[in-house]
């Protein structure tokens, strides 16, 4: 799925719009170290794969910026267990 995914700072919140309605991931930062707090998907857009990309965006993300990940959401902790490359990530 190619979707334009941003980091919506001042919310808190990576976002993508798909037919007129938001799919966001809500996080906290600190300094080294991003806490994911919550993914939702509008109802009538689920079992697209917009969650798993945006997952996979935000990973990228915190790869890139070197930040160490406490996954909180579910939907996260569960892609984590499916994607044991991006294990590296969480804080000890």
């Amino acid at each position: 799925m190619d979707l334009t995914i941003t980091n919506n700072e001042a919310a808190h919140r990576f976002e993508t719009e798909v037919e007129g309605r938001t799919a966001f991931i809500t996080y906290k930062l600190r300094p080294g170290v991003i806490t994911v707090l919550h993914t939702e998907v509008p109802q009538e857009l689920e079992g697209r794969g917009i969650a798993g990309a945006m997952t996979r965006h935000v990973l990228d993300y915190i790869a890139a910026e070197n930040l160490q990940l406490v996954p909180l959401c579910p939907y996260m902790a569960s892609y984590l267990k499916k994607h044991p490359e991006y294990q590296y990530l969480i804080k000890p």
